[in-house]
């Protein structure tokens, strides 16, 4: 069911066209709107603001985008990758024991206490998480893993369930006519259903990790959203392009190379 999902969404039809027009559409309506809007300030510094870093786009900070020191762009992106990535290893970890313990096939009716523990961790908004963690272990990158850890418990594990789920039963049932055992079952039954299903669910959590580490430097969590919010704060608008343009590169090949990845794990184009 997993993979039939996955390669679903994979090969869902591209309305480019009525994309298009209902992109255009709502921009219309936004600008035609915006008489009603009565906030002198937005006009004032709000759009100064964006017309700044828009032309700073095409003159970012080249010495800070290039940079290999501690503050570069670079390293600080690296950084920001290695919080998504443990983080997403964490969440991933700790996903299994609620997982099998909401899964209608290994508890049955009992399923109820741990779907109710993962809905109460999806209820928690992102924020709120990282600010808990900036009190419990101080700013720093050590908080952007335990905030994306937690943050990725609910959905990893609404997936593993879905996975776990639709085991093949009859596997199982002739590893019992064989005499296997517990671990064999486990083994050579259930792990073998589940590999490929569990490492997409991986990757396609990193990915979406990827973009939510980028802004967990504003509450002093690490990463590239430090040097992005001191910027833009001071006003220096040429770094503020080059943080932006690390974040495009890098969640662009982020993005490219988990589709890619995914599609073979599921068996779908390559």
């Amino acid at each position: 069911m997993m993979q039939e999902i996955l390669r679903a969404y994979e090969e869902r039809p591209r309305h480019t066209v009525r994309n298009i027009i209902v992109v255009s559409v709502i921009l219309f309506l936004t600008i035609w709107s915006t008489d009603v809007i009565n906030y002198p300030g937005l006009f004032e510094n709000g759009l100064d603001i964006a017309k700044n870093i828009f032309k700073a786009l095409f003159n970012p900070s080249w010495n800070l985008l290039f940079s290999l020191q501690v503050d570069g762009i670079p390293l600080l992106m690296f950084q920001t990758l290695g919080i998504a990535f443990l983080g997403t290893l964490l969440g991933a970890v700790l996903s299994f024991p609620f997982a099998f313990l909401t899964a209608r096939n290994i508890v049955g009716k009992f399923n109820i206490i741990g779907s109710t523990i993962i809905s109460i961790i999806r209820s928690f908004p992102f924020f709120l998480i990282a600010l808990m963690f900036v009190r419990v272990s101080g700013p720093g990158p050590m908080t952007g893993v335990l905030t994306i850890g937690v943050l990725s418990i609910g959905m990893i594990s609404k997936m593993y369930i879905e996975v776990i789920e639709d085991i093949d039963p009859s596997i199982l049932q002739s590893l019992d006519a064989l005499g296997a055992t517990r671990y064999q079952k486990i083994r050579y039954g259930i792990m073998p259903q589940l590999t490929a299903s569990i490492i997409s669910v991986i990757i396609y959590r990193f990915e979406i990790n990827v973009k939510n580490a980028t802004v967990l430097g504003i509450v002093g969590a690490g990463g590239i959203g430090v040097t992005l919010l001191t910027a833009m704060n001071a006003g220096r608008w040429r770094d503020t392009a080059a943080a932006l343009w690390g974040i495009i590169v890098v969640v662009l090949i982020v993005d490219y190379f988990s589709t890619k990845i995914r599609r073979r794990l599921v068996g779908g184009r390559q």
